[in-house]
């Protein structure tokens, strides 16, 4: 099976044990040079975050730098011609559905139809209060919003309102995150792939086998720690076998680097790696 190679964007989101320590002072221009180099390298996809602010007392796990990402893909979006910007992901109780058809509908106007919409149900309680939303029965809540998002996306009479503009087509690819087998059953009846995260690929593949996925269905997997192609290519190319093997249609990576210019060379040596021995 053909998988596809997208890049889990570096400096816009730092995790501690992924970040590497330049990042923290890198900015607009590495960033550009290094999103730049994926689109040159036939790269399928990149990835930004959705969090308003993490609680301080979450930061040493979560990370506490996660750029704005409507702001940061539209930034993208100018300086790319063919990768598609991928929300990896955006917490539905964060949001009102109808906005993110018409946000994220005109990205997806001004960058020639590249948005992927990844959507979850949200997990840090301190943050919906901060942001008012409702934290009880957030599930049910984000299957309605996703429901009423898919019946606006790239319609422009909606609910008795016009939104214009609106999206390039009336269908997007929608990933749904999550780590449980309901986040599976919600992604194969409201969206069009899944993107589970923190599990072991073993699980991943027990929770794909528990059920019937679709021709076309998206498994956008990720080998979490950086990987190093250049330094260590074997065990970079056993991580993602196993992600393959385990049902992967993409693989998100990020890799080790010492700064931009090295980044983009990982990326070169990555792009390689798979193309020789998973393609």
């Amino acid at each position: 099976m053909t998988v596809r190679l997208g890049l889990s964007t570096p400096i816009v989101v730092q995790v501690p044990g992924v970040a590497s320590p330049w990042e923290a002072t890198a900015g607009p221009e590495e960033l550009t040079r290094i999103a730049s180099a994926a689109d040159e390298l036939g790269f399928d996809h990149l990835t930004c975050s959705d969090h308003v602010g993490v609680p301080a007392s979450a930061a040493g796990v979560r990370g506490a730098t996660y750029w704005d990402p409507l702001a940061t893909l539209s930034y993208l979006a100018a300086r790319t011609t063919r990768i598609r910007l991928a929300t990896s992901v955006l917490v539905l109780g964060y949001h009102h559905p109808l906005a993110l058809a018409k946000s994220y509908g005109t990205l997806d106007r001004l960058s020639g139809g590249r948005v992927v919409l990844g959507v979850g149900v949200g997990s840090l309680a301190e943050e919906f209060a901060l942001l008012g939303a409702a934290w009880e029965d957030r599930g049910a809540r984000a299957d309605a919003a996703l429901t009423r998002l898919r019946r606006a996306w790239g319609r422009r009479d909606v609910e008795d309102f016009v939104l214009e503009p609106h999206a390039t087509a009336t269908t997007v690819p929608i990933w749904v995150g999550g780590r449980t087998r309901r986040s599976l059953r919600r992604a194969l009846s409201l969206g069009t792939g899944w993107v589970p995260f923190g599990l072991p690929a073993d699980a991943i593949a027990h929770l794909l086998a528990s059920v019937t996925v679709p021709d076309g269905f998206d498994v956008v997997l990720s080998p979490g720690v950086p990987l190093d192609p250049h330094g260590n290519a074997e065990d970079a190319l056993r991580r993602l076998d196993a992600l393959r093997v385990a049902g992967a249609t993409h693989l998100t990576c990020t890799v080790r680097a010492s700064d931009a210019a090295h980044y983009c060379d990982q990326l070169a040596a990555l792009r390689d790696l798979v193309d020789r021995n998973l393609l």
